[in-house]
């Protein structure tokens, strides 16, 4: 009997930032830098931002819903000196103080890796237990604590721990090495993943209650973090999906991880409307918690013009795609973008096949579309370090590509940016900043009727794996359920 394809949309999506500047010396660049010239730590240290500077920075509030990204065009620049209104909770989901991030990571250790000092696990307890979304039994796991020379001696010992810190400086805790002789799960690397596995469960968590959706109606997690959960024998085995359906309650679901650098959400959407489309699965979620490695990465030029450390967050998403309830987004399947191997690796031709092809085969002009969203770097934290402004520029590449095709002139190109584009202002947390900080928006956009269409488009770096030399990408369409 042949079977109907079930029409696929996105029933929600939620984000979670957490405020980290105690982990700052954590990411990739600072720590190799500051293992070479112990002053950096220093340096870095007096230009790391308070919790409520996090809070009320234009940005995060854009990324949060508080306000829409182009009402960013009306915020003086340097946005870091914003004093606006702050709020931790918005539209969009939540920005928790490093503080209560340290107690979720205890919560979400299940190996009892993470080690926290019995006062600071009075004090957080007491924090934590406010949170909406966290239980008796979250409470319960994080312990009794442990003293400060027992933290100390960890630390020190033969397979010595990495010390944890406030802002401050304040040492609160320490994260365990699991095994002696493997790098895969030495205390770096553990840290980074778990950072990304408690912030998906707070995106997903966030989703889940606010959305009112069913953690039992959930069969099948997808994980799009750029994480390597995994031993010495399988480096990036997985199976992160399965960890945050288990701390979300989703206690029918299963999962898998799905891999491609900046792209990563991208791809595991297409493939989460597919699976919904072709009834294997009734509804998907896709999540993708903080890059830890990624903080502090453009460091440097912060400090270097004397701005404070704006990479001291991470980021993480949660959606759920779900067969047609007459008002949620349609998700596309017949539109996708894709940069295949045969197209090469200029931007003209990444485009090409990201935005003008599907569009072509939809047969929609290019101005059809209200938003594109891209890769939404935020400009105060790459224009220092001299990477420029990435939205502008992957705007008006778009814009050149509608001036060619003759559906606007070449000088109606600064309009069609303002208009169709919109500033940056996601944390650079690669997969996360491609595209998907947008989605919160665009599904209120499309559910209300101020937009009709939206596309999403990301550009992944496959070639930093050392296995190909060409980029990836990948795109798609949402459209107004009518």
């Amino acid at each position: 009997m042949t079977q109907t394809l079930e029409q696929p949309v996105i029933r929600g999506v939620r984000f979670f930032l957490a405020h980290t500047p105690g982990l700052v010396r954590y990411g990739s660049k600072p720590s190799r830098d500051m293992a070479r010239d112990a002053t950096i730590a220093m340096a870095i240290g007096t230009h790391l931002r308070s919790y409520e500077a996090a809070v009320a920075y234009p940005p995060n509030r854009a990324f949060l819903g508080h306000i829409h990204p182009d009402a960013l065009t009306s915020i003086p620049k340097p946005w870091f000196t914003s004093d606006g209104p702050g709020a931790r909770w918005g539209a969009h989901g939540e920005l928790m103080p490093e503080e209560e991030f340290y107690g979720l990571l205890k919560i979400c250790d299940v190996f009892e890796l993470v080690r926290l000092e019995a006062s600071f696990v009075k004090e957080v307890r007491t924090a934590l237990a406010a949170h909406p979304l966290l239980t008796t039994a979250d409470l319960e796991r994080l312990g009794p604590g442990v003293s400060e020379a027992d933290i100390v001696a960890q630390c020190d010992g033969t397979m010595p721990a990495l010390p944890l810190y406030l802002r401050n400086g304040r040492l609160i805790g320490c994260m365990q090495s699991a095994h002696e002789e493997d790098a895969a799960l030495a205390a770096d690397v553990l840290l980074e993943n778990l950072a990304c596995k408690a912030s998906a469960v707070m995106a997903l968590r966030t989703l889940l209650a606010q959305e009112q959706l069913d953690p039992n109606a959930i069969p099948y997690v997808l994980n799009s973090g750029e994480e390597a959960v995994g031993d010495r024998y399988q480096r990036g085995g997985g199976n992160l999906a399965k960890a945050v359906a288990e701390m979300c309650a989703c206690q029918s679901a299963t999962g898998v991880d799905i891999k491609g650098f900046c792209c990563g959400p991208v791809h595991a959407l297409a493939v989460a409307g597919s699976l919904v489309s072709a009834r294997v699965f009734s509804q998907v979620a896709v999540v993708g918690g903080g890059a830890l490695a990624k903080l502090g990465m453009k460091y440097r030029g912060h400090l270097q013009h004397d701005q404070p450390v704006l990479e001291d967050v991470l980021a993480a998403v949660a959606i759920v795609v779900g067969p047609d309830d007459g008002r949620s987004p349609r998700l596309r399947l017949d539109a996708l973008g894709r940069h295949t191997v045969a197209a090469g690796s200029s931007q003209k031709a990444i485009f090409e096949h990201l935005v003008s092809a599907p569009l072509a085969r939809l047969g929609l002009r290019f101005t059809e579309v209200d938003k594109y969203a891209t890769e939404l770097h935020n400009p105060e934290v790459t224009e220092p370090a001299g990477s420029g402004n990435v939205p502008q520029l992957n705007y008006r590449v778009i814009a050149g590509l509608a001036a060619l095709r003759k559906e606007i002139t070449p000088a109606q190109v600064p309009d069609f940016v303002a208009t169709h584009g919109m500033p940056g202002y996601s944390p650079t947390q690669g997969h996360i900043a491609s595209a998907v900080p947008f989605l919160g928006h665009a599904v209120d956009g499309l559910r209300d009727g101020s937009m009709q269409r939206v596309m999403f488009l990301a550009k992944g770096s496959l070639f930093l794996g050392r296995m190909r030399q060409m980029a990836d990408g990948m795109s798609f369409i949402l459209e107004r359920n009518v």
